[in-house]
């Protein structure tokens, strides 16, 4: 067992791994969603503090030794992958403040190191899954079917996501054919107000610029592993 919110328990479970030479996936995927989580004026402070420490901290334990045992190991390529969820996009129909904000979190989380860990190999992405059938959320739906029914509208194949759905996603981010995606954000869901699947190439974009002419052109810039910026101008 391993309380993702004790930095002792994760720094242990990846240490285990040692004797079989350490590990190449990481998968931080514990989380909660308290039944006392509500709006900004019923959310009690402890609620707050409890699915922070659960479900932020947990993540950053789990990136931070993940990144330790890779280096220590000297492995030139590694894939961490962090579940957040939809409602970090598009807000939750039913309050549920804390698990909003700390799944926002591991979104900002996820980006920043896959920028600073990028030259090293390592990669880090993030699952954004609409609600999936599991005994978590169907205990936490019960028999209230309002707030049933708000989450079940949003989606026309009028079911919950299936918690296989989302593995064969963390497969394929695990795997090396997704080893040019990094720093991104993997929603899974049928469609809501954002786009069914967003996967793009960490270090592609584009800036906008303002020329002498005074018309706005476009550039597209693609950073590479080596130390030099190659720019490549559109016509």
């Amino acid at each position: 067992m391993c309380d993702v919110a004790k930095e002792t328990d994760v720094k242990a479970l990846v240490e285990h791994v040692d004797s079989w030479g350490g590990i190449d996936i990481m998968f931080n995927n514990a989380g909660i969603m308290h039944a006392d989580d509500a709006d900004a004026i019923d959310t009690p402070e402890k609620i707050w503090d409890l699915t922070q420490a659960i479900n932020v901290k947990g993540v950053w334990f789990g990136c931070k030794h993940a990144v330790i045992s890779l280096r220590k190991h000297k492995k030139s390529k590694g894939s961490i992958i962090n579940t957040a969820s939809v409602v970090a996009l598009v807000g939750s129909a039913t309050p549920q403040l804390a698990y909003t904000a700390s799944k926002g979190a591991v979104l900002a989380l996820t980006r920043e190191l896959a920028i600073v860990h990028a030259r090293e190999g390592l990669r880090f992405n993030a699952l954004c899954p609409a609600p999936l059938n599991t005994p978590l959320l169907q205990d936490w739906l019960g028999d209230d079917m309002p707030k049933r029914h708000r989450r079940e509208v949003h989606f026309p194949s009028g079911r919950f996501g299936e918690a296989i759905e989302q593995a064969q996603a963390v497969l394929f981010l695990a795997s090396d054919e997704s080893s040019f995606i990094n720093g991104q954000v993997c929603s899974l869901v049928v469609l809501t107000t954002q786009t069914v699947l967003m996967l793009s190439l960490l270090g592609f974009r584009r800036r906008w610029w303002y020329d002498k002419s005074l018309r706005y052109s476009r550039r597209p810039t693609t950073c590479w592993p080596s130390k030099q910026r190659r720019t490549f101008r559109a016509s």
